[in-house]
């Protein structure tokens, strides 16, 4: 009796090790989805700014308001789901980002163009928690690479935005944002076959009545104080906030930048910031893997100190190797969220929904909030000076310095 009850453990800690890839697969596909629908949002601001007569500070309230819509209710979405896991949200959510969609395509004024976005802003906050705790769920052993996997999608999917406008919102304006409604259903299709696996993997537990050993593992413990969780958790919000504020920057304004600064069209400056964005697409999913083999902590402090020479760069290099050292910057930086998300993952274990909310709502918020200030300050300067201010972001990095060392984030039981 004794080894038959021993067994049932081992087995299903055998099957939390392994990597479920095609769950993996399926919700990067989604994010690719739903960010290539968000991306339409910043890949249309040249054609509203043009067709409404819409100021910096106008364009940059577009962002803020979608972007602080899903940061609000991230976290309260993610702790809701550690205590109470919904599957059903998976699906759900992509049907407000549809809805957005829709609502974008039409609009005829400003405010309802607020509406759309709000909407779409929502959509995301529903998706991102539940999407990430079904990344850990099908992580097994492999968090780093299976985060990776999840965001690498996201960020393809943001990059395809400003391809977008050069080959379609040149031609058919605002309007064309409506194709993408396709892309909202299939994202709830698949969503569909996401939470029929992620309802049945809530089930697992109840198999075995819930042995105390079983407990132990649902429920771990960081070896680390309250006060250094709270250290480390700072200095991870304070990494994020410096790198979205600058990739805010990039994604908002880089192409105002090169239209202004360097005299090309709204379509040649739209593949220079298809070239940053693919690069971080590309970063994103090189990071996981790196930090799965040299350590979190490391990659985290390459990532965001190590885009500062290229950052500082980039405002006072000529056409080409602006875009150069802007790829190269798009590349190391974008490699450090989903570790950064990993790490604070093992540092509050046990709450997986809620860490996932706040970060991804954090990131977010200061994205649009960096969007509206950058934008009210380039109306009061120049592009060209924002450009400038923001290049030094990435220096905070140093910060990553003081965090635990990853051996030290390995939970109690």
């Amino acid at each position: 009796m004794s080894t038959q009850t021993e067994a049932k453990p081992s087995s299903i800690t055998d099957s939390a090790k392994a990597t479920v890839f095609p769950i993996l697969f399926a919700i990067s596909i989604v994010h690719l989805l739903n960010d290539t629908m968000q991306s339409t949002v910043s890949a249309i601001f040249p054609i509203l700014k043009s067709e409404l007569s819409l100021s910096y500070t106008q364009i940059g309230i577009i962002a803020l308001v979608m972007n602080i819509s899903a940061s609000v209710l991230q976290p309260l979405i993610g702790r809701s789901a550690d205590i109470r896991p919904m599957p059903l949200l998976l699906p759900l959510g992509v049907c407000f980002t549809l809805a957005g969609i829709i609502a974008l395509a039409l609009a005829p004024y400003y405010a309802i163009i607020l509406l759309a976005v709000t909407a779409m802003g929502v959509g995301s906050a529903i998706f991102h928690p539940e999407s990430s705790r079904v990344a850990y769920l099908a992580a097994g052993s492999r968090r780093g690479l299976a985060q990776s996997i999840f965001q690498v999608g996201g960020n393809i999917g943001s990059s395809l935005g400003p391809i977008m406008t050069a080959v379609v919102f040149v031609h058919l304006g605002q309007s064309g944002v409506i194709w993408f409604a396709f892309a909202a259903i299939a994202a709830i299709l698949i969503q569909a076959y996401v939470a029929r696996w992620y309802s049945a993997q809530l089930l697992v537990p109840r198999v075995d009545k819930k042995p105390k050993n079983i407990a132990i593992l649902e429920k771990p413990v960081s070896r680390l104080s309250h006060r250094q969780v709270v250290g480390a958790m700072t200095i991870l919000i304070l990494l994020v906030i410096s790198k979205n504020v600058y990739m805010a920057s990039i994604s908002s304004y880089y192409t105002f930048y090169l239209i202004d600064d360097y005299g090309v069209t709204v379509s040649q400056a739209q593949w220079f910031l298809f070239a940053f964005l693919a690069a971080a697409a590309i970063g994103t999913f090189f990071g996981g893997p790196l930090a799965d083999r040299f350590g979190r902590r490391s990659i985290i402090w390459f990532s965001i100190l190590g885009t500062s020479p290229f950052s500082i760069l980039l405002p006072f290099a000529n056409l080409f190797w602006t875009g150069v050292v802007a790829v190269l910057a798009g590349f190391i930086l974008s490699s450090a969220f989903s570790i950064i998300v990993v790490y604070a993952q093992e540092l509050m274990p046990g709450n997986i929904g809620l860490v996932s909310g706040l970060f991804f709502g954090v990131a977010f918020g200061i994205g649009g909030l960096g969007s509206a200030v950058l934008g009210w300050v380039a109306d009061g300067t120049s592009i060209a000076f924002i450009m400038k201010l923001s290049a030094f972001l990435p220096l905070l990095g140093i910060l990553a310095i003081w965090l635990p060392k990853d051996k030290e984030l390995q939970p109690i039981g």
